[in-house]
């Protein structure tokens, strides 16, 4: 393992595998990023529209202690936003 491996870690080892929760035809990732111990609420949300896969990225300033948490409430807030704007997040 190099140095600057060792210091930041290997992009293979931080790349996690994420299941998808569909929620209303779209897609939700929750993918909390790790910040001074705690995690922030953060993933995508996606849908096929037209042929074409729409990406929303869904970062808040929620942080909370543990990483199954902020995937949990991300799911929740995530939900709520699509119940609230559905398509036109992607405009």
């Amino acid at each position: 393992m190099g140095l600057f491996s060792w210091l930041f870690g290997s992009k293979e080892e931080n790349a996690k595998t994420v299941e998808p929760t569909e929620y209303k035809g779209f897609l939700i990732y929750p993918e909390a990023k790790s910040e001074g111990g705690q995690f922030r609420i953060c993933g995508r949300i996606c849908k096929d529209i037209e042929g074409e896969t729409q990406t929303h990225t869904f970062i808040r300033s929620d942080l909370l202690p543990s990483e199954e948490g902020a995937n949990d409430l991300m799911l929740k807030k995530s939900q709520l936003f699509i119940d609230q704007m559905g398509e036109r997040m992607f405009s």
